[in-house]
């Protein structure tokens, strides 16, 4: 694991507008929901497919609290930590999980696409790229309408090696457009590392189409990363162009699933304790203690009312299709 550091183009005069305590609740929220989700995963109580973000979360708490509501956020199918953070409504999260009614989606979306449009979390998606091309859209639409909002797609690495990766960045700097592409690189596309996959780097790629490029190094110094989150902000808002930023972080978990899988032989235990050893979430025991009786308390009250919720009834079966 690198040392603590971030890098990028000089961004513009615009500082964080939260608290490190107010960045650090928002984490350990998503941290607590997600190891609730492990606890009760195994009674089959959970009718989805959960890909969970535990190791992931700092960044996104970082970022995405940043945002104005009305800016809209698209992503891929790790999107719990997404959906909380900007905004969702966790009785909602959970009753989807369970299948039930109350949820986001009456119980048809599940834990992969997960949306708040009331948030400006427009959507996850269970395709890896689509995300990418969907806040281009919004983006474009944001212009033409001459609106003060942002569109940010935030997906893996391994969605930079779609066609339409290129596709966005051409057609973003082409027209202008206030869109941020956040790439969260844990090095992994489920099981492939990047160095068997990539021949290219993500600061060359976007100077290519003329694009700013930012990167941390590391995901979880979620002080730097809020920091130099707020300069791209402020730019893509400010000067209505485009920015991409590529963020080194890791997964706890396996690739779908609630389990570790380091006994499948494509990674290494030993960098899972060199991220886990600096975890904020871990270590910083004071915040974790004065946060987590309140977390606590609400996730209970979000598990009851998705227990206590109804299965949809047969007369659901054909309703929301188009």
């Amino acid at each position: 694991m690198p040392a603590r550091r971030c890098c990028g183009n000089q961004a513009g005069k615009f500082e964080m507008t939260i608290s490190y305590e107010n960045i650090f609740y928002h984490a350990l929220r998503i941290r607590m929901v997600e190891e609730k989700i492990r606890e009760i995963y195994p009674s089959d109580k959970i009718q989805s497919p959960v890909h969970l973000s535990l190791g992931q979360e700092h960044h996104i708490a970082a970022l995405l609290p940043q945002l104005k509501k009305t800016d809209q956020v698209y992503t891929s199918y790790r999107s719990h930590a997404v959906y909380l953070a900007k905004g969702g409504n966790l009785n909602k999260m959970f009753a989807e999980l369970y299948g039930k009614v109350s949820g986001i989606a009456k119980g048809k979306a599940g834990s992969m696409h997960l949306c708040a449009p009331e948030a400006g979390m427009m959507g996850s998606s269970a395709i890896v790229g689509a995300p990418l091309p969907h806040a281009l859209g919004a983006a474009y639409a944001m212009k033409i309408k001459r609106k003060d909002t942002i569109a940010v797609s935030i997906t893996g690495d391994g969605s930079c090696e779609e066609g339409v990766f290129n596709e966005c960045l051409n057609f973003a700097s082409l027209k202008g457009l206030p869109v941020m592409y956040v790439i969260e690189n844990n090095g992994l596309a489920i099981h492939a590392p990047i160095q068997e996959r990539q021949s290219f780097g993500l600061r060359k790629l976007s100077g290519a189409y003329g694009i700013s490029y930012y990167k941390s190094l590391d995901g979880s110094d979620m002080k730097a990363v809020a920091a130099l989150s707020a300069k791209i902000l402020g730019y893509v808002r400010e000067k209505q162009k485009p920015a991409v930023y590529e963020i080194i972080t890791y997964r706890y978990k396996e690739h779908v699933g609630i389990n570790e899988d380091f006994h499948r032989g494509y990674r290494d235990k030993s960098e899972f304790h060199k991220w886990y050893s600096c975890d904020p979430l871990v270590i910083e025991t004071s915040l974790i203690n004065k946060f987590s009786k309140k977390i606590a308390m609400e996730i209970d009250r979000a598990v009851a009312f998705a227990e206590k919720s109804k299965f949809p009834g047969a007369e659901e079966l054909l309703k929301d299709v188009y």
